[in-house]
């Protein structure tokens, strides 16, 4: 009894912590705990691939570019946001609104960010934001926080008609009960790893990497 239990035990498949929007199997390195350096997520072409799904995405959701406002997320959910606009562009016609919001103000531990917490700028569109569709844009969603932030923020600017949340990469391991509307691909990182979003303006390539936090 105890010799079939231990070969059943034996043949369940492995759990693994990495898994593409497309349900692809995990390469080898990304199913042990620690990895031997920063893994490639998303190439180049991957991201914009994956940026452009995106934008078929929340136009099909918004029901059109009516309204539709574009706010990233500072750093580079900002970045991610201004590809977002030239990809519903291409595909549209027509380039949406676009604004940038910085939440450092808005964070619930800005009390352990230190004394000289560094700031970006908020900007809104010139039509602002009231009574339109908003689509936040940020690189990667974790635990939640940082949206629920940026919420708080937006909602002391206006009352918009809706508000999308648009991320590059959902990571899991939410903390708040905050859900996105368009994500361009899924990666479930253990804990002490980070998932990196890389643009050319701040790391002089675009992609994405997984790698752990003591690397990184």
């Amino acid at each position: 009894m105890a010799d079939r239990l231990a070969t059943r035990i034996h043949k369940r498949p492995a759990y693994t912590h990495f898994r593409g929007l497309r349900k692809r199997s995990a390469p080898p390195d990304l199913q042990r705990t620690s990895l031997p350096g920063p893994v490639s997520i998303l190439d180049e072409a991957a991201l914009r691939k994956a940026v452009q799904r995106m934008g078929r995405e929340l136009v099909a959701q918004n029901g059109g570019t009516d309204n539709l406002v574009l706010i990233g997320i500072q750093r580079r959910g900002v970045h991610i946001s201004a590809l977002l606009q030239e990809a519903i562009a291409e595909a549209e016609g027509v380039e949406v609104p676009i604004g940038t919001l910085d939440i450092t103000f808005y964070r619930d531990d800005l009390g352990t960010v230190g004394p000289l917490p560094v700031v970006g700028s908020s900007h809104l569109p010139a039509g602002g934001i009231e009574g339109q569709a908003i689509a936040l844009v940020d690189d990667v969603l974790f635990s939640g926080r940082t949206t629920r932030a940026a919420l708080n923020e937006l909602t002391d600017w206006g009352r918009p008609s809706r508000i999308f949340l648009a991320v590059l990469i959902d990571r899991g391991g939410r903390e708040l009960p905050i859900q996105p509307d368009v994500v361009g691909t899924r990666v479930e990182a253990l804990p002490g790893q980070r998932v990196d979003v890389l643009v050319p303006e701040l790391d002089g390539s675009l992609g994405a990497v997984l790698s752990d936090r003591e690397d990184a």
